[in-house]
């Protein structure tokens, strides 16, 4: 079954908390602190492989998820870290977010593309040493990963994309030049998902898709036509069949402009790629309708005219391809890390959000003096108490980060 739409779930491993310990060691009266670093939890990755070819393995199953980091431990034992996983997905595939934006586009193999961060660890008590702090009772809790639910759909990669209306001759044609064998039937709308198939003539080899008949109105969302043209964005060289005998008695001259006009409302620089208009369905066609039309025919029943389609779809992609040449390099996509946001909460309250922020404040005990100080101090070097002054808190205004909660008291 082919899948070209599915919801993921993704869940980076969350950070190992650091460590309160200090040294117990015979004759020494007052050892130092040891607490080791937690672990930093492992990171979801999407990467593009060109040996997926749907959506399919997100349909039943959409939960991934990254192992946790572990806890740090005394005698400066650091946590191990959590395992990155990757999670593989077709070329051509756009991630989005549940809102709708465009995250990513994974086009090439090896692509990839950082969907959760995995939390870092949180540090010992021995970091915390210094000549002001001789021996800090408090340490930093794991960072937890990043969580989301996105949406992903599959463009094709192919390099000729088949456009024509229901019952054109699409599925007949594919299944004559390659090996796909699609669903035949005699009724619109057979094809309801797109068919890939490699098609090898001569000296050419090149893929060609079976995109879905397009009706009037696709571009609007008519008969699913945004499924179906999205399918169409990726192709190199375009394959336009106007029927020669349609069954609704549509002129190729009106077909042709039906569908280049769907086209242009769709995504207008489609019409600026290579593309080959030919009448199909010969075989079913008078000798005044063949004549009235003007345009090469073919018949994928009888093979009337597919060595010269063939030919012709072959050097046209070749000539694409020399103008587009696919880049040789793989591409890393990290989101850039976000700064500090001070917004109003539903109760009025001013929640600060920011990943560095909010690690300020996961520490093990906030009510420890010296836990307390590093933290206001790490703060103040953020700059969160200039975002909170010129988001307009005033002296007792309620403030969360995190989970930490306190009364705001300007300076």
């Amino acid at each position: 079954m082919f899948v070209d739409e599915c919801q993921i779930h993704v869940q980076a491993g969350d950070g190992g908390a650091g460590a309160v310990s200090f040294r117990r060691e015979a004759h020494v009266a007052e050892g130092g602190p040891d607490g080791g670093d937690g672990g930093r939890g492992g990171d979801v990755w999407f990467v593009a492989d060109h040996n997926v070819a749907s959506l399919l393995s997100f349909k039943d199953h959409p939960h991934r998820r990254a192992t946790s980091g572990a806890h740090g431990s005394g005698k400066g034992k650091n946590g191990r870290s959590g395992t990155d996983i990757e999670v593989a997905v077709p070329e051509g595939t756009v991630v989005r977010s549940r809102e709708g934006p465009i995250l990513a586009e994974l086009n090439e193999s090896g692509t990839r593309w950082l969907a959760a961060r995995g939390g870092e660890g949180g540090r010992g008590n021995a970091r915390f040493l210094s000549n002001r702090r001789r021996a800090p009772s408090f340490a930093e809790q794991g960072e937890i990963g990043e969580e989301s639910w996105l949406n992903l759909e599959l463009k094709l990669m192919a390099d000729v994309a088949t456009v024509g209306f229901p019952n054109a001759g699409k599925s007949t044609l594919i299944s004559r030049i390659s090996a796909a064998k699609p669903k035949i039937a005699d009724y619109p709308f057979t094809t309801l998902e797109p068919h890939l198939g490699v098609v090898r003539f001569d000296e050419h080899e090149f893929v060609a898709a079976d995109i879905p008949g397009l009706v009037e109105g696709a571009s609007e969302g008519k008969g699913l036509g945004h499924r179906f043209l999205r399918h169409i964005e990726r192709s190199r060289v375009l394959l336009v069949l106007v029927d020669l005998a349609s069954d609704e008695g549509r002129s190729p001259a009106e077909q042709e402009r039906v569908l280049l006009g769907e086209l242009a409302n769709y995504q207008p620089s489609l019409l600026d790629r290579p593309r080959l208009v030919v009448g199909s369905r010969a075989d079913m066609a008078t000798a005044d309708q063949r004549r009235s039309a003007g345009l090469p025919a073919i018949s994928a029943l009888t093979g009337e005219g597919i060595g010269w389609l063939l030919g012709h779809l072959g050097s046209l992609v070749q000539q694409a391809r020399a103008a587009q040449p696919r880049p040789n390099r793989i591409v890393v996509h990290r989101p850039l890390p976000a700064g500090i946001l001070v917004e109003r909460g539903p109760d009025g309250s001013l929640v600060v959000r920011g990943r560095q922020a909010e690690r300020a404040v996961a520490l093990s005990d906030l009510t420890d003096a010296g836990a307390l100080a590093y933290a206001q101090g790490r703060l103040r070097h953020l700059g969160v108490d200039r975002a909170l002054a010129r988001a307009g808190a005033r002296q007792g205004d309620r403030v969360r980060i995190g989970r930490f909660e306190f009364d705001w008291e300007p300076d």
